[in-house]
């Protein structure tokens, strides 16, 4: 059956999540909860981490392609499905159509990070690249649907998929009953509508955070509006959740039953991956991290015991060498300092003497010796700088103008 608007689907019940979380018996794992001393501290309270990051294709995705696969007519497998997606839900239903035993198409960004793509071949998908981005995907996705016949598995707007990710509620009920707050990512809705759906409905004292990224959160104008609205460009460093306008189905259940929604800027983020790679040990991409962030951004908002859902742990390497690096400098760890010296035989071996005594790792020293700003005998250099913290990095500025070194701010 093909639904079109969300008035046309029935609702969905913790009935629903637990006959899904019986489908998913020897499909999905009932990923670890792990404890963060680093987070509890901050909060005052226990905060756990629920680590979706593990699940089998690395993200939770798994849980609602399966259901809506699984629950497809004869004659419906029989025609394949096609998806789009720039990662973790292209995993998710190439998995679980090849346990299925269902032809999957899957549409992918001409962008999409390499392993992802590799990831979504292996798990037996046919991959096609169409577009820049995913909007531009999903309607090519649609288009091959109509073009063939093969059923379209939307990320998020279905009752099917959002039953499937609320599977994760009820484990989290499970680990830490003594829970008081769950704190989960949000793009397009569909896993915190489903984990909202298991949890109210046992325990309908626990509060439900949603978090976005500043720059694609689409759910505060809408929940304000009292309908989904879009936003224009969104642009994050989290394509988990870079989606421009909510699902119709989750949107309904999010407005209902979820008690807030927070976004986080792109510094949290990056300092919440960081946080997760040195403390807890755990690989994480920026979306699955958004709840770390809002946490860290303001511990005191939220009454423990805690839960953040780690929702994914798929993260190009190259984009992680980047993260990483954004997240040292939003927590004082790396310093970019630019200053003027006379360019003379032995003057950077100075400066990198007073480097030396202040402990400043150097990374990276690039020159510029040709520009009308500098005088005959200047020459301007930029140095990346590996420091300890926000204190250290005043120390080594400091260092810097004390020995008469002109720092460009």
């Amino acid at each position: 059956m093909s639904y079109r608007t969300a008035d046309s689907l029935p609702p969905v019940t913790l009935d629903d999540v637990r006959g899904a979380q019986k489908m998913l018996s020897g499909v999905a794992r009932m990923t670890a909860m792990e404890g963060s001393r680093h987070l509890s501290r901050l909060v005052g309270s226990p905060v756990h981490l629920k680590c979706e990051n593990l699940q089998r294709t690395g993200s939770f995705k798994l849980r609602g392609a399966y259901v809506r696969i699984a629950g497809l007519l004869p004659e419906e497998r029989a025609a394949g499905v096609v998806a789009a997606s720039a990662g973790n839900h292209a995993q998710g239903v190439a998995l679980a159509s090849s346990l299925l035993g269902v032809r999957s198409t899957v549409f992918m960004p001409s962008g999409a990070p390499l392993p992802k793509v590799a990831a979504t071949r292996h798990y037996g998908a046919e991959v096609r690249s169409h577009g820049t981005v995913v909007d531009e995907t999903l309607a090519a996705a649609q288009e091959y649907a109509a073009e063939t016949g093969a059923v379209f598995i939307h990320p998020f707007d279905h009752p099917d998929i959002i039953a499937g990710q609320g599977t994760v509620g009820l484990e989290i009920l499970e680990q830490c009953p003594e829970v008081r707050t769950i704190v989960v990512g949000i793009g397009g809705g569909g896993l915190a509508a489903g984990v909202a759906v298991a949890v109210k409905a046992l325990r309908p004292d626990v509060r439900i955070v949603g978090v976005q990224a500043a720059g694609a959160a689409a759910y505060p104008p809408s929940l304000a509006a009292g309908r989904p609205v879009s936003v224009d460009k969104p642009a994050t460093m989290a394509d988990g959740i870079k989606v421009g306008r909510p699902g119709d189905v989750p949107f309904r259940i999010i407005g209902d039953l979820v008690d807030e929604v927070r976004t986080v800027s792109e510094d949290a983020l990056s300092s919440a991956l960081l946080l997760c790679l040195e403390r807890a040990k755990l690989v994480v991409e920026p979306a699955g991290a958004s709840p770390v962030a809002a946490i860290m951004s303001e511990p005191g908002a939220f009454e423990g015991p805690v839960v953040a859902l780690l929702s994914g742990g798929n993260v190009d390497p190259l984009l992680m060498q980047r993260i990483l690096r954004h997240g040292m400098a939003a927590n004082g760890r790396y310093l970019a300092v630019t200053l003027r010296l006379t360019d003379r035989p032995g003057a950077l071996a100075t400066l990198l003497g007073v480097l030396s005594v202040v402990d400043a790792n150097v990374l990276d020293v690039s020159h510029v010796r040709t520009d009308p700003r500098l005088g005959l005998t200047e020459v301007e250099v930029e140095l990346h700088l590996e420091t300890k913290g926000p204190e250290h990095c005043a120390d080594v500025n400091s260092a810097l103008r004390r020995a008469g070194y002109t720092v460009i701010d």
